[in-house]
């Protein structure tokens, strides 16, 4: 069987490494905190160029974190793309916010700042733009919005840890200011392990460029302590502890090389994909997302959008190539924000709006830097 995510083959290869680190942290007897936990904030620190970095229980905990820190109130409206995974929406709702949902683009699958343009209005505090699959949201142009607003930004890069946006005129860097994580007044991202950096069970960390919102985001992280029995603001638990932080550790000296190979394996993909649907008829033929000019992805899976996605199953099936749907309902229809709601970045036509269109038509692949994906372009093309 080929898994989605190799994390196998992945512990396999670092296999010395990690047991020294895990061993490390099991004699050592300090389990939650200490060395390890602070070495590797400051090692995130410096791979992003934020410099406050503070690790959690998980990627839903940050988003939780960042909206307690930024200080959201019941009532108060977050603009969120309608077609992600459903933390950022659920962390709004749960305390109390009323996440508004935007539309995305055709093609890169990111959130449409026109459509966060018209959602916005009196009680509308923030945007949280998600990093989808792997590449930045467009930064720039939310920017120019949330400073026109006044509205705060919350990158989630849960997925997308290590990816840039480029100087398109050099094709390089600018900075280490233009990596996942710089874009947002508080960005975020997950641990999990099918995550590109990924422990071995929940974990996840916040960022900002702002001494004040840091230390807020570890007082709240601390059950709202300032010192030991002294809590002047209601907070939650929620640390990352020392064994999950020594295994990031090890992956984090591998990340670059293993989104080098992602990057290799995506290039694949993308040209059988040209060739496929060069012979193929228009109503079967699949798409690549469309990574935006001057982005790179992590691939934190590769996703295509399939004309016919039942036909493309069943070839995925006959060639025992495993698959996912992220995500196959936009989060405007879900039962728990009272489905169906009014607030939708685009009017619904017949087709109904570009989440739902990309909603029936998305398929992911394996993609991971341990994934044989010149073997599954093989099966592919005997199938």
């Amino acid at each position: 069987m080929i898994p989605f995510v190799n994390l196998t083959g992945q512990r396999e290869k670092y296999r010395f490494e990690l047991e020294k680190a895990e061993r490390a942290v099991l004699d050592s007897g300090c389990y939650i905190g200490g060395p390890e936990v602070s070495a590797l904030e400051k090692e995130l620190s410096a791979y992003s160029g934020v410099p406050h970095t503070l690790t959690c229980a998980s990627g839903t905990d940050a988003l939780t974190l960042a909206l307690m820190t930024l200080q959201l109130q019941p009532g108060n409206e977050v603009i969120v793309p309608d077609f992600t995974f459903i933390a950022p929406a659920e962390c709004c709702a749960f305390l109390g916010g009323t996440p508004v949902f935007a539309d995305i683009d055709r093609e890169t699958l990111q959130i449409s700042p026109e459509s966060v343009r018209t959602l916005i209005g009196k009680r509308t505090k923030g945007i949280i733009a998600v990093n989808l699959f792997g590449q930045c949201a467009p930064f720039k142009e939310l920017r120019k919005i949330a400073d026109e607003f006044g509205l705060w930004i919350i990158e989630d890069a849960a997925q997308a840890f290590g990816a840039r946006i480029l100087d398109s005129t050099k094709g390089s860097p600018t900075s280490h200011n233009n990596k996942a994580c710089a874009f947002g007044d508080i960005s975020i991202t997950s641990f999990y392990p099918s995550k590109p950096l990924g422990c071995y069970g929940d974990g996840g960390a916040v960022f900002t460029k702002d001494e004040a919102l840091a230390q807020r985001v570890r007082t709240i992280a601390n059950h709202g302590s300032i010192g030991r029995y002294d809590h002047q603001i209601v907070g939650m638990n929620s640390r990352l502890d020392a064994l999950q932080a020594a295994v990031l550790r090890v992956k984090l000296r591998h990340l670059d090389e293993e989104l080098a190979v992602r990057e290799q394996n995506a290039a694949l993909y993308d040209l059988f994909f040209e060739e496929y649907n060069a012979s193929t008829p228009k109503e079967l033929q699949v798409v690549p997302q469309k990574i935006a000019e001057g982005n790179t992805s992590t691939y934190a899976q590769y996703t295509v959008l399939a004309e016919n996605r039942d036909y493309f199953i069943q070839k995925l099936n006959a060639a025992g190539i495993p698959y996912c749907i992220h995500y196959p309902t936009p989060l405007h229809s879900q039962g728990c924000f009272g489905a169906p709601i009014a607030e939708c970045g685009t009017p619904l036509s017949a087709n109904g709006n570009n989440a739902e269109w990309a909603s029936r038509r998305v398929v992911s692949l394996p993609v991971c830097a341990f994934t044989n994906v010149s073997g599954i372009i093989a099966k592919l093309r005997t199938n």
